[in-house]
């Protein structure tokens, strides 16, 4: 807002008017305040100073004063008291402020009888007055908007953080979930390859509690921990699933979420038959800035789904960066397109 340049930001959580502001506003309404006394032809320097005087000193007293009992403010107080208490308890401190000061200021310089004109210094103390409870009130009220948008900005973050939290959370139960179930169907038909699923499994959770902390990981270091999942897969599906990575060297250095190519690989697998006779191919290369993941489709019948993988991918991704993930899906062929992260905007 542009009122906020008058605030002191010094004192962090406290409102402050800067210094600046309140001198040079007091000295701008001192000579304002004395421009009729300028139109007298008869004026002199010393009568024109003095005269101003009386309303740098009154300003000065009305500044003070407000922004002292200004912190009792509250949202709700500020709306409904502002034309209130506080505001007349102003106005006649103000009239006793100006008495004051008119007095003194006639027994200084008694010569230019300043009590003579009371009346028109307390009707020019009420105006002061007014101007500069108005304009605290402003600058209270931004000042105030501001904090609010701040809280609630920072109240965002931390739920998106938590929110992230929990989706990381999501993924190693999830996969151990799936891989306990291959594992038990390895040893049931008494496979060889069950013990270096075991090994590839162990390097997989090493990974992860490696990286379990991480929002982004370079995405050669995610196609390293993939080919260890899809070595467990084939050891259990064999020839029955082909999955190929043509990416390009140059890849390597991107970013991506932990464990998102693992999770996408996982969802096809749930979701289509996977066998010899019905081989489940998965192809992953980059096409202009995206990453894209893509099956053949051949759906399992009566299959429940959970949707903890996909809706997962789409919630890191929503905090990560600005453009969404792309879904298509056809009768044969279902596709995702994941932006691709790099390290610097300009690439």
């Amino acid at each position: 807002m542009l009122l906020t340049k008058y605030i002191d930001s010094k004192k962090n959580g406290v409102f402050q008017v800067s210094k600046r502001v309140i001198w040079f506003s007091s000295l701008f309404i001192g000579v304002l305040a004395s421009i009729p006394k300028i139109m007298q032809l008869n004026i002199t320097l010393v009568e024109l100073g003095v005269d101003a005087s009386v309303a740098l000193l009154y300003a000065l007293f009305v500044w003070y004063y407000n922004l002292y009992i200004l912190p009792k403010y509250s949202i709700s107080s500020s709306r409904k008291d502002f034309w209130g208490k506080r505001l007349l308890m102003s106005n006649i401190l103000g009239v006793i402020v100006m008495f004051i000061l008119v007095t003194l200021h006639h027994l200084i310089f008694p010569k230019y009888n300043f009590n003579s004109m009371m009346m028109m210094y307390q009707f020019r103390g009420v105006l002061i007055n007014l101007t500069i409870f108005m304009f605290i009130h402003f600058l209270y009220q931004s000042y105030t908007t501001q904090q609010i948008l701040l809280q609630y900005e920072r109240i965002k973050a931390d739920n998106l953080n938590a929110q992230y939290e929990l989706l990381k959370q999501q993924i190693n139960p999830h996969f151990l979930f799936n891989s306990l179930n291959t594992l038990q169907a390895m040893i049931d038909v008494n496979d060889p390859e069950a013990s270096g699923f075991v090994r590839n499994l162990s390097h997989f959770y090493r990974f992860s509690l490696e990286n379990k902390k991480d929002d982004l990981i370079l995405l050669k270091n995610e196609i390293e921990i993939l080919e260890s999942f899809i070595f467990l897969l084939k050891s259990r599906f064999e020839e029955g699933i082909d999955i190929r990575i043509n990416l390009n060297d140059s890849m390597g250095n991107t970013y991506i979420p932990p464990f998102t190519l693992q999770l996408l690989v996982e969802n096809c697998i749930k979701h289509n038959i996977v066998s010899l006779e019905y081989p489940l191919s998965v192809e992953i290369y980059e096409e202009q800035d995206f990453i894209v993941v893509k099956n053949n489709k051949q759906l399992k019948n009566n299959q429940h789904s959970f949707g903890i993988g996909l809706s997962n991918i789409k919630g890191r991704y929503s905090y990560i960066c600005t453009t969404a993930i792309d879904i298509d899906s056809n009768e044969y062929e279902f596709t995702i397109k994941l932006p691709i992260i790099y390290e610097n905007s300009n690439h």
